[in-house]
């Protein structure tokens, strides 16, 4: 397994692993909505001040996490980020590249400055909110409805701050 920050021609890739696992919902990547991050991930994210890993097995990729500059609501004065596409094929689910993923995206969010973690979780997926809250991610209670996909869905908040600690610092990420 290699992990490494993503270029564009890993786009559709990432698409076809995220719509994977869409499936599972009965549900599909939207490219013209709530996807479309996913068309140019070196302007959606590393343009910004962010960054978007995969992870590579046999050339193809496996897993995918990103972190993204935002405003926040409820911090104003902190210097937060945004998680977004935490995904993983079905057969590395459970194992130790989901909290590879997570580390290697808190360990640089912290390392660049970022002072908080936030983001929105699609409620259907139950077994990563059991993961982020073992990863001492926090919800608010707060939950909304979007209808930015192929169908509408709903979404939980979570918080980290970075100032605690989260776990045992991973490798640094290999640079291709």
């Amino acid at each position: 397994m290699k992990l490494r920050p993503a270029k564009n021609s890993d786009s559709q890739q990432i698409i076809q692993l995220i719509d994977a696992v869409y499936s599972e919902y009965n549900d599909t990547v939207c490219l013209d909505g709530a996807e479309k991050d996913l068309l140019d991930i070196e302007d959606a994210y590393r343009a910004v001040g962010g960054e978007f890993w995969v992870l590579i097995q046999d050339d193809m990729v496996v897993g995918t996490h990103g972190a993204l500059p935002c405003e926040s609501e409820t911090a104003p004065d902190l210097k937060v980020c945004q998680f977004k596409r935490l995904y993983l094929a079905q057969t590395l689910r459970g194992t130790q590249w989901g909290h590879h993923l997570m580390q290697v995206t808190i360990d640089w969010a912290r390392d660049v400055g970022f002072e908080r973690v936030e983001f929105w979780s699609d409620t259907r997926f139950k077994r990563a909110h059991q993961f982020f809250t073992k990863f001492g991610f926090q919800r608010d209670g707060r939950s909304r409805d979007m209808d930015d996909g192929v169908e509408p869905y709903s979404e939980y908040f979570y918080f980290l701050d970075l100032q605690q600690k989260t776990g045992d610092r991973s490798p640094p990420v290999s640079k291709v």
